[in-house]
């Protein structure tokens, strides 16, 4: 077992030990999930991911992240628009880093 690694999914990277609590983009999962986009392991790097390895992470809930907001405005044209947006996300605990 090594100290962390760097996988993919949802278009982004996370670097990530076990025991670590993530949210990342929503997965429609329940119970444990399995993601086979390692990119590097401790001083391991793969081109472009490390054959044979692999993250296990078990869902701990699926929600909603904080709520961004946007605000549009045009000068002198008494534009002025807010809009929020909160993006779903998944929340996700490192079980084991397969190397």
């Amino acid at each position: 077992m090594s100290d962390f690694a760097i996988f993919q999914t949802g278009g982004k990277q996370y670097r990530v030990k076990t025991g670590d609590v993530i949210k990342v983009e929503k997965l429609d999962a329940d119970g444990d999930v399995t993601f086979d986009h390692v990119l590097m392991i401790g001083e391991r790097v793969g081109t472009p991911t490390i054959d044979g390895a692999k993250i296990i992470a078990t869902v701990v809930e699926q929600k909603r992240n904080d709520k961004v907001l946007v605000f549009k405005k045009k000068r002198r044209q008494n534009y002025r628009r807010t809009r929020g947006h909160r993006q779903f996300v998944t929340v996700l605990k490192i079980k084991e880093i397969v190397g």
